[in-house]
């Protein structure tokens, strides 16, 4: 079994191959990409860390939405993150198209800035329509989930009445992304990664 983590730019979609878009598996040499294959996915837009394995069995056990991985996340993000919205995320909250509320979410405040201060986050294609508000107010903040249901994170934010623009996966589990890995770059885990990433799969509890 081997597992690689990639910090995934954005701009490329998360599949083994597409006929009209690129996919992260064209940054690999051609002998890992016919070996390799994405561990659950990451929009288009969203960057940070995705695995790669060439084990299929793993795959269910760390990404489908009933189990309890924590997956953390760091947005940007227009408006303002209340106490009585931060309550909500803890508590776990109904967004809109789901029968169930999520689970306890952990959220940690990091920033507290204005459209101008992060103008290199903003999404290329609406930079100039963004920056018209340049006094706007912007949240910086972690997320950390325990389910995978498509675009939570996002969806979440919305019900909150907040934007996201930016959006980067920073841990699946124990195991964290690299900070020395440039957007793009990916590299074998360590042994001692390895370790990690076996004993939150051995840990793994269903939610029936």
């Amino acid at each position: 079994m081997r597992v690689y983590m990639m910090n995934k730019p954005q701009g490329l979609i998360t599949a083994k191959s597409d006929r009209t878009r690129k996919t992260v598996m064209e940054l690999f040499p051609p002998d890992l990409y016919d070996a390799l294959h994405p561990i659950g996915r990451l929009d288009i837009d969203t960057a940070g860390l995705l695995l790669f394995t060439d084990d299929g069995r793993i795959d269910n056990l760390l990404m489908q939405p009933k189990r309890h991985v924590e997956k953390e996340y760091f947005f940007y993000a227009f408006g303002e993150l209340s106490e009585e919205a931060i309550t909500r995320l803890e508590n776990g909250m109904l967004i809109p198209g789901e029968e169930e509320p999520t689970r306890p979410a952990k959220v940690k405040l990091l920033e507290t800035c204005h459209v101008d201060d992060v103008k290199d986050f903003l999404p290329l294609f609406r930079r100039q329509r963004y920056l018209k508000n340049p006094a706007g107010p912007v949240t910086g903040a972690t997320l950390t989930i325990h389910e995978g249901k498509k675009h939570q994170v996002k969806r979440m934010l919305r019900a909150l009445d907040l934007k996201i623009f930016y959006l980067e996966r920073r841990a699946v589990g124990s195991l964290r992304l690299d900070p020395a890995l440039e957007q793009g770059e990916y590299r074998l885990l360590t042994e001692e990664e390895m370790a990690s990433l076996l004993s939150d799969i051995r840990k793994e509890i269903v939610v029936e």
